[in-house]
C-alpha cells in the first residue's frame, strides 16, 4: 500500500494511492493515519489534481546510517565501521518531492546521496532485530544531501548535513516492502541537458541490514513514531549544482526528483 501526503485546495492530508478505471487516484484518510491508522473518508481526488509533500515529517528526527556500503566507504576514503555510524538530520531539512534543494552559500561542493528509508510506526526501545518489522510502518526514498567540503572542515557532520531542504524524502511511503535485495540509483540533469546515471547500488550490499540498524539505534535511543532512518547511500556519490535535477529511484518504491537553486535565488 502506498501512502501519501498531499496538498490539494485546503491543509495537507494523506491519502492512498491507487487506480480508479485506469485513473491514478488518491483515496483520503481521515487524519494522519501513523495515529488514526487507516480511516478511508469515502473522497477520492484524482492524483494529477494534486501536489505531492514529503510523507512524513518527523516530529523528533532523522536518524542517519553512514558508510554502510563498503564501497561507498572505500570511495570516502576508509571501511565500513564494526558498528554503525550514527549521526541525525533536524526534522527542518525534509522536503518533499519537487521541492527545491536550495544550495548553501557556505559551501562549494554539494553531493546527492540515495538512500533507502524506513519509517517508524510506534514508540519503542531495545527492538531486537527478530522484532524490528513490528515496528517499522512503511519505506520510502530519501536523499542525504551533504556539503562535503564543510563535511571535511567541521571534522563532524552536523552542519554538513543539517541545512534545511538536505533530507528531500518521498514520493510516498510503501508499506509492504522486502527491502533486502532492491535497486537504489541516482540520475542527474544537469543544466546542460545531460541527463547521467550517477549512482546504481543494490540493498543487498548494505552491511548494516534494516533489522540490525534499528536494533542498534533503539539500544541508546528511544524511536517515535514518524521518525525516519535512512539507511546508508550506495557509491557514486557526487556534486549537483544549481540548475541540476537530481532523480532517486528505489525499486518497487518509486522516484523522488528534486531542482537544485541558489540559496541566493
Amino acid at each position: 500500500m502506498r501512502i501519501a501526503r498531499f496538498a490539494g485546495d485546503d491543509d495537507p492530508r494523506f491519502g492512498v494511492i491507487g487506480d480508479d478505471n485506469g485513473v491514478p487516484t488518491i483515496a483520503v484518510l481521515n487524519g494522519d493515519p501513523l495515529y488514526a491508522g487507516l480511516n478511508l473518508s469515502g473522497q477520492k481526488i484524482p492524483l494529477a489534481d494534486v501536489r505531492l509533500l514529503a510523507p512524513v515529517i518527523p516530529r523528533s528526527k532523522v536518524v542517519c546510517v553512514g558508510k554502510n556500503y563498503a564501497a561507498h566507504a572505500a570511495e570516502m576514503g576508509g571501511e565500513v565501521p564494526a558498528e554503525p555510524l550514527i549521526l541525525l538530520k533536524p526534522n527542518t531539512s525534509v522536503i518533499g518531492p519537487g521541492d527545491p534543494i536550495f544550495y548553501p552559500t557556505q559551501s562549494e561542493d554539494v553531493h546527492y546521496e540515495a538512500e533507502l528509508a524506513v519509517v517508524i510506526g510506534r514508540i519503542c526501545r531495545d527492538v531486537s532485530a527478530e522484532d524490528a518489522a513490528k515496528v517499522i510502518f512503511g519505506y520510502t526514498v530519501a536523499n542525504d544531501v551533504t556539503a562535503r567540503d564543510l563535511q571535511a572542515k567541521d571534522g563532524q557532520w552536523a552542519r554538513a548535513k543539517g541545512f534545511d531542504t538536505f533530507c528531500p524524502l518521498g514520493p510516498w511511503i510503501e508499506t509492504d516492502f522486502d527491502p533486502t535485495s532492491v535497486g537504489v540509483t541516482t540520475r542527474l540533469e544537469s543544466l546542460g541537458g545531460g541527463d547521467e546515471l550517477k549512482q546504481n547500488g543494490n540493498t543487498s550490499d548494505m552491511f548494516f541490514k534494516v533489522p540490525e540498524i534499528i536494533e542498534y539505534i533503539s539500544s541508546f535511543m528511544t524511536l517515535l513514531p514518524g521518525d525516519v532512518i535512512l539507511t546508508g547511500t550506495p557509491d557514486g556519490v557526487g556534486p549537483m549544482h544549481p540548475g541540476d535535477s537530481v532523480s532517486v529511484t528505489v525499486e518497487g518504491i518509486g522516484t523522488l526528483t528534486n531542482p537544485v537553486v541558489s540559496a541566493n535565488d
